[in-house]
């Protein structure tokens, strides 16, 4: 079913995600492109209703005025001018400055009234839609699925598996920076429980000498982008016919990786991670969807709540929590007082109540005392966030009781350890990640 689009035009506002939420959760199909969207690039977007211009200083070029494309001012389709001036516009409206119900009011009467747009995007849509494009995509071909047992990971799974059934393989790799027990988990989930056709690879020693002694976030990601690239080439090298990679990104992924008028926030293994070249062609089934609307496709695939709502992991792993160079014993701290961490929320029955929870030891050492003894150890840093699509995100108030706990058990269990801080930073300013 071809579903209406609106597009959103970035004029360098801040806020493009925000508004194609809204119209998605007024249940039209929305997507954020370019101010200089080209007659080519358009001709490629389906049953484009109109264009939402998102205004604002441009965050990539200070002091650079935007002029929206040719393509975009012939196109003849209604367009709405938000933060920004356009004297064709069908509706303008001041930047954030009206209620939430006032905004409403004149994105409906836009998008139903001026574009005549139809109210057919939902989840079922989107299920059908992307079963039938990856059939077009990958015909009688094979796809190598990276399997992480995130939820992104797993809805792929779940919807390649509906596709193209047998002709998808599974390769979960153990690359060193997964959480306590994780990997037997996702060995026994997927192989033993779902039956998937599942290759397991341990390649902890191979990305770890990698990364040894690279401080640099940025070069961390895409040392790891790139060596599960190659991990998944040698798998398919091993297999006949594989010439699809299957990948969990999503649109926040795609947006924090950078736009052209959006500078980069930080690149992502699956995207800005990526190496140059490689002998795949990706398939991305969920790389327009938010995070919320993942679960939602997830729990309409019949995937078990467990796994549909678990907290969200980055690809990376917890490479990105050992702030720094990777060291092996920095990391086995940070692992430890995770799994700290997430025992003692379930015990607090905070479990799923949280969307995400974690720790993070950075390269840094202070003064402290243990077993009587003078001691010169790593910090752990407890963060507790809740957000809806990722893009923004408030701090958990967490009971001081439980961080009193959490601060005991961890500066007696966990080695190297001698102080438990907590971050209080939303997003903005802060991201969720530290890296």
């Amino acid at each position: 079913m071809k579903q209406d689009m609106i597009v959103v035009i970035d004029m360098g506002g801040a806020n493009n995600a925000y508004i194609a939420r809204e119209v998605r959760a007024l249940g039209v199909y929305s997507e954020i492109h370019p101010h200089d969207l080209t007659e080519k690039e358009l001709a490629l977007l389906p049953n484009v209703k109109g264009f939402i211009l998102n205004g604002g200083p441009n965050r990539a070029f200070p002091g650079q005025v935007l002029e929206v494309s040719e393509a975009i001012s012939a196109s003849g389709a209604p367009i709405m001018a938000v933060g920004c001036s356009y004297a064709s516009a069908a509706r303008s409206l001041p930047a954030w400055a009206e209620t939430e119900e006032e905004r409403a009011v004149a994105l409906r009467h836009f998008i139903f009234d001026v574009c005549s747009a139809e109210k057919n995007w939902s989840t079922k849509n989107f299920i059908d839609d992307q079963i039938s494009l990856i059939k077009k995509q990958v015909g009688d071909g094979k796809v190598l699925l990276a399997l992480s047992g995130g939820v992104d990971s797993s809805v792929v799974a779940a919807l390649l598996i509906k596709a193209i059934g047998q002709n998808l393989t599974c390769v979960h790799v153990n690359h060193g920076l997964l959480r306590k027990g994780e990997p037997e988990q996702v060995v026994k989930v997927f192989r033993e429980e779902l039956g998937a056709n599942l290759i397991y690879v341990d390649a902890v020693d191979r990305f770890l000498d990698k990364l040894a002694g690279v401080c640099d976030p940025e070069k961390k990601r895409k040392i790891i982008g790139e060596e599960f690239i190659r991990v998944f080439e040698e798998e398919a090298g091993k297999l006949d016919g594989i010439k699809f990679l299957g990948q969990g990104t999503i649109y926040p992924d795609i947006i924090e990786s950078g736009t052209k008028t959006a500078a980069s926030i930080k690149s992502h293994h699956n995207v800005g991670g990526l190496p140059e070249s490689f002998d795949f062609e990706l398939v991305e089934p969920l790389k327009m969807l938010f995070k919320d609307e993942v679960r939602a496709v997830g729990a309409a695939l019949g995937l078990p709540s467990s796994m549909v709502n678990r907290q969200p992991f980055p690809g990376p792993g917890l490479g990105v929590r050992c702030v720094g160079a990777i060291t092996r014993d920095r990391l086995e701290a940070v692992r430890e007082s995770d799994a700290i961490l997430r025992e003692e929320f379930k015990n607090a029955g905070l479990e799923g109540k949280v969307w995400q929870y974690f720790t993070i030891v950075p390269d840094i050492k202070s003064t402290g005392i243990r077993d009587g003894k003078r001691s010169f150890d790593w910090p752990v840093v407890i963060r507790a966030v809740n957000t809806v699509d990722a893009m923004t995100a408030t701090v958990e108030e967490l009971p001081w009781e439980m961080i009193k706990k959490l601060t005991a058990r961890i500066t007696a269990e966990v080695p190297g350890v001698n102080r438990v801080l907590i971050d209080a930073t939303p997003k903005p300013s802060g991201t969720i990640e530290w890296e």
